[in-house]
């Protein structure tokens, strides 16, 4: 009815054509009534559906020669990528499966022209497309993308020009996108990112995509289907999917609401390195919440590790790798134990990079920082440190264990603590020794120490820490009760079974240290339960080991220092295996 609507828009010919029917006698009956309608997102008005020529991209099209079709193609690559979390391969190959053709063309004026011409009457690409392409390009190149908007059918087709028409459309954008593998990887970044394929073809494939969810039906789609037109397979060896920022009560961030954490604000004022233990301690494969509560606990996080760095740092400041190195068979038992504890580490925390499993893997970190290290290891090396002569075997003891740990540490940190990780490793003794340590980041993980022993040493004393762990709260009762004061202040008898009384006794003669006590004694108990007897020593306090001891004021000549201490200072100095 071009004659009485024909010009008008949409929103005008509407109630015209309501109207019309009414005047006809073929309108029933007219109702208004609200209902959703699709708009578009950007600029927020209704969106008008209409019929127009396409290009596509034929997902099951089989090629003349006989080889697979685009969907198989794409479908063989999913089987053939490395999906994390691994829930990503069933949502990706639905996907591809299921999907229909894929429309290229969009009518729209930005964009990347699809820069065509084709046949008024029949539609079909002039014989010279794939030249007239190509100076298209040059000209694109030259004077920038407008070119394509001044350019005519007669600038490039001459007598030809009457019978075809310029294509209007451009191209979808996700096809952009999805090229990137080929404008990066064999383009600006060609040389660099050449590598041999095991089966020795040459190519240039990502080892790995990253971005949010929504990106399976995105660029990880397109770039699978635009690597698979062009090399056959996917432009990248795994796909890495992560999620979506959200607050702490799990809603999602918006200005609206008033709930937006700006990155740069945070970083600001509590630092980059902040952001950077909030990524990683985060199940990245849901949703992450971000808050300045969950803030402040990573503040705290961040403060335990600083503080880990700063004691071992601290306390081998007079440490040279090269003069001080033992052999492993001269170290103390507790300090091999720690040695192989963080070498079983590394081997778990190893396995979680490889498979960007981030959050655990800082989660064993940080464990390792406030347990094994600064609620055990460390807490009982303090007065092996401090107490012991400077070059004693003791004291270097502890201070190889101390090179090997801090090392790896930092190692184990630099990915996510990178400025922190790099300033201390300009403080640890081997950078200024290794004229090939430009800085952490050209560092490998590397290994420790060998410890033949190294299984056994964990059992063992994993079972002595759990005893200990029972010593500890019943020192606290007796401290609360107002018993005792600080640990160094109780003595104590243990009695344990047959097993755990063989174990102890193979240190004896340092439990005492491990149990940061005055004096540790062990008997069998008659049941096989452990029990501990607390009680306050009736000696004096050493002024400089802060041990309860007998021998406190032995020496006339100190009378506030200890047998032990005396022998530290001046003389042969103490004897230690264990601890």
């Amino acid at each position: 009815q071009l004659a009485l609507f024909g010009g008008l828009s949409i929103w005008d010919a509407n109630p015209k054509i309501v109207s019309t029917l009414a005047e006809l006698g073929s309108l029933m009956h007219s109702e208004r009534y609200t209902h959703s309608y699709m708009h578009c997102w950007r600029h927020k008005s209704p969106i008008i559906y209409r019929a127009t020529n396409q290009w596509f991209a034929g997902m099951d099209i089989q090629p003349a020669d006989g080889s697979p079709s685009l969907r198989q193609l794409a479908i063989a690559g999913i089987e053939k990528t490395q999906f994390f979390p691994a829930w990503g391969k069933a949502r990706l190959h639905a996907m591809i499966a299921n999907r229909p053709d894929w429309t290229l063309s969009r009518q729209r004026q930005w964009g990347v022209p699809m820069a065509f011409f084709t046949h008024k009457q029949t539609g079909v690409l002039h014989p010279r497309t794939a030249e007239l392409l190509e100076e298209i390009a040059r000209r694109v190149a030259k004077d920038g993308i407008e070119a394509w908007q001044t350019i005519t059918a007669q600038d490039l087709l001459g007598d030809d020009a009457k019978d075809y028409v310029k294509n209007p459309d451009t191209l979808d954008v996700w096809f952009d996108s999805g090229t990137t593998h080929w404008h990066v990887m064999r383009g600006s970044h060609r040389n660099a990112l050449y590598r041999k394929e095991s089966e020795g073809t040459e190519g240039r494939w990502a080892d790995l995509y990253l971005e949010g969810s929504d990106q399976h039906r995105g660029w990880f789609h397109s770039s699978l289907l635009t690597g698979a037109m062009l090399d056959g397979k996917p432009p990248y060896r795994a796909l890495l999917t992560h999620g979506f920022t959200v607050d702490g009560q799990g809603r999602k961030m918006s200005k609206s609401v008033g709930n937006v954490i700006a990155p740069q604000e945070v970083a600001d004022k509590l630092g980059a390195e902040i952001i950077r233990l909030w990524v990683a301690s985060t199940d990245y494969s849901g949703e992450m919440s971000i808050s300045d509560e969950i803030l402040k606990r990573v503040v705290e996080s961040y403060r335990r590790i600083r503080n880990t760095l700063r004691f071992l740092l601290a306390n081998l400041a007079d440490f040279d790798p090269q003069t001080h190195h033992l052999p492993v068979s001269d170290w103390l038992e507790i300090d091999r134990y720690s040695v192989a504890l963080a070498a079983d580490l590394q081997n778990t925390i190893e396995v979680h990079y490889r498979n960007y499993e981030f959050h655990p893997a800082v989660s064993k970190m940080l464990a390792f920082c406030s347990e094994d290290l600064g609620g055990f290891y460390l807490d009982i090396l303090k007065d092996r440190l401090y107490t012991m002569p400077t070059n004693s075997v003791g004291r270097r003891s502890a201070q190889n264990a101390l090179f090997h740990i801090s090392q790896h540490l930092l190692k184990w940190l630099s990915p996510f603590l990178s400025f922190t990780a790099e300033e201390a490793w300009k403080c640890y003794p081997h950078f200024a020794k290794s004229i090939n340590s430009v800085s952490i980041f050209t560092e490998e993980f590397g290994s420790f120490p060998e410890l033949k022993d190294a299984q056994s040493l964990l059992a063992k004393w994993q079972r002595i820490r759990e005893i200990r762990s029972d010593i500890t709260k019943a020192i606290e009762l007796q401290r609360e009760a107002g018993i005792i004061g600080s640990s160094l202040q109780a003595e104590l008898l243990i009695q344990v079974s047959a097993a755990d009384f063989e174990m102890l006794q193979s240190i004896l003669p340092d439990l005492r240290f491990v149990t940061i006590t005055s004096k540790a004694e062990i008997a069998k108990s008659t049941d096989g339960n452990i029990q501990i007897t607390v009680k306050p020593s009736v000696y004096q306090k050493c002024a400089r080991c802060w041990h309860h001891s007998a021998d406190v004021g032995s020496d006339p000549n100190h009378p506030d220092l200890c047998g032990r201490c005396i022998s530290n200072l001046g003389g042969a100095g103490e004897l230690r295996q264990y601890a």
